[in-house]
């Protein structure tokens, strides 16, 4: 019987469905060694370890809610089947409790994420993905953006504090947005940035509203309607301050477009 670890491995997979169409075991025998452990249920949480088969990347770690010890075991049972741990939203001490379990374990606290194993290499180094942030306030959403999209297998380049109160800022970096594959936007206060660039590039943008901004930002969704009803078209909207959901949708994007050969 395979060990755990490799039942999670897609080349694995592959290797028994090959042995099916060559004939060298039957049905019967490739189900009974793939429905072992697609999940598994701790009780308090149920991990899904073939994610990564169906979506090509591993369940990613929500941190804020859970206790220390939920964060950690999770963060450790996903190593233990060798998988790339992606852990979101986690402070300084929920990093060290999985730090404990989880040697390899690395934290960028700027974005907040914990990330430990092997990183997908990029599909085509010649694509890349822009993330952009309106004001320094920002960075911590932009952080996570990008250190999602690295860990999935993305090369990534950065825009910070390129707001458009001081609008020169961001055409001077003209050449950079039109090099990109795909752009996520992030701002707060009334969201405008994401429109003007998208009506200055042909290219997908993803914006990202931020709950920075004085009373009636309304913790980002000014930002959010504001982006949700701008005039610029290309342009999706993730919810208030999910750099993880914009910097996992630009990754499906640029790897979908280089798997098409385009």
């Amino acid at each position: 019987m395979p060990k755990v670890q490799e039942l999670m491995n897609r080349g694995y997979i592959e290797s028994v469905l090959r042995k099916v169409h060559t004939g060298e075991c039957s049905v019967e025998q490739a189900l009974s060694e793939l429905k072992h452990l697609p999940f598994e249920n701790l009780g308090f949480a149920r991990l899904d370890y073939h994610r990564e088969l169906r979506r090509g990347f591993p369940e990613a770690v929500f941190c804020e809610g859970k206790t220390l010890e939920q964060a950690a075991t999770i963060a450790a049972k996903i190593r233990e089947r060798g998988q790339l741990l992606l852990a979101t939203r986690a402070s300084r001490e929920v990093y060290e409790k999985i730090h404990e379990l989880v040697p390899d374990a690395v934290y960028y606290a700027e974005g907040r994420v914990v990330v430990a194993g092997g990183r997908h290499p990029p599909e085509d180094v010649n694509r890349f993905i822009l993330v952009v942030c309106a004001g320094t306030g920002d960075i911590p959403v932009l952080e996570e953006a990008r250190i999602t999209a690295e860990a999935m297998g993305n090369r990534v380049q950065t825009l910070r504090d390129v707001g458009i109160a001081g609008v020169h800022r961001l055409l001077e970096e003209r050449d950079l947005l039109l090099k990109a594959n795909v752009i996520v936007v992030i701002a707060g206060m009334e969201g405008a940035l994401p429109g003007v660039i998208s009506g200055l590039v042909e290219c997908p943008v993803i914006a990202v509203p931020t709950s920075i901004g004085y009373g009636m930002s309304l913790g980002g969704v000014s930002a959010l309607l504001g982006m949700l009803t701008s005039c610029s078209p290309g342009i999706t909207v993730v919810n208030v301050d999910n750099g993880f959901g914009a910097g996992y949708m630009a990754s499906l994007i640029n790897n979908m477009n280089c798997r098409d050969g385009g």
